[in-house]
Formats: C-alpha cells, structure tokens, sequence
C-alpha cells in the first residue's frame, strides 16, 4: 500500500535522490541530458513545501519515499510540474496515484483542469499522459504561463524529441 501526504523540509535530501534515480530511465532510450539534468534546489522545493504544493507516496512502511508530485498554479488552472517515481517502483502505479492526488488538489482548490507539459513519444509520459485523461494541446490553446514555459522548455534544448502541453479536465 502506498500513502500519499505533503512533503516536509526532511524530505529534501530524499526528493533529490529520487530526481536523479527516476530519470536514469531517460538514458536507457538515449535521452542522457534529461537524466543528468539536476533535481530541484533545495530553496525551491522548500518555497513547494510551503505552499503545500508538493507531495511524497511513501510504501506502506510509511519511512520510504517512493516518489514525489510537485505542482503549481499556470494561467488559473492547476499545473503538474514534476511527478517522479523511484526506478525499481516504476510501472507499479504509484505514479498515477501522484497524478490524480494533484488532479483532486486542483480540484478542491476550484481549477477547471490541469495542464502540464511532457514528451509526447515517451512511452511512460505522453501516452501515459493521455491514457489519465489528458489530452495534447495545439500551441494557439496555450496561455500566456503555459506558452512561457513551452518557450523555456525550448530554450533548454528539451525539444531534442516532440514536446507537447497537455491538459485534463476537471469539469464537464
């Protein structure tokens, strides 16, 4: 069983542990500048921690942290960041618990969808993405923010392989 609750200034050090373990995945489909790309900084995930906008799936032990969700707010909709998953718990659906406990957050805090932005040919991102009910958007669909982070997005070079926004609705 897994368990999902906020994220606390302890955690840090394991969030940035798990960052770099789950993107080792990236290396195996050479992608190797996304998996050395590095964690969140500490200053960041601690503003994520105080906003309550960051959470952490622990095993049913509740010791170990086995992945991580961070979110935000982009263009007055809720927005998922980063969702990351320990590599040896990956496929166990613990990713999709992070992705729907930040659906249900955007939900209570009254957004009408989330958007986030991902790699649309990456097996565990795009598709996975749309198999949650998330649904690609075409670049004149994007708001100002989203559009923004698209352009830095760009701007890092992560355009090597397709990119897309996506979004799920919340409402009918």
């Amino acid at each position: 069983m897994t368990d999902i609750h906020r994220a606390t200034a302890e955690d840090i050090p394991t969030i940035h542990h798990l960052e770099l373990d789950a993107g080792q995945r990236f290396r195996e489909i050479g992608m190797a500048s996304v998996a050395d790309d590095p964690p969140p900084s500490a200053e960041h995930l601690h503003s994520r921690i105080e906003t309550g906008t960051i959470w952490v799936a622990v095993d049913g032990d509740g010791y170990n942290i086995v992945g991580y969700a961070m979110a935000s707010v982009v263009d007055g909709e809720g927005h998922l960041d980063q969702v990351s998953v320990a590599l040896d718990r990956q496929g166990q659906g613990i990713g999709r618990l992070l992705v729907e406990h930040v659906c249900a957050w955007a939900e209570s805090e009254g957004f009408d969808g989330v958007t986030l932005t991902t790699f649309g040919e990456v097996a565990w991102n795009g598709p996975l993405y749309g198999h949650l009910g998330f649904e690609a958007l075409p670049a004149e669909a994007l708001g100002p923010e989203l559009a923004g982070i698209r352009a830095l997005e760009v701007q890092a070079g992560l355009d090597a392989e397709p990119r897309l926004a996506m979004r799920r609705p919340l409402r009918p």
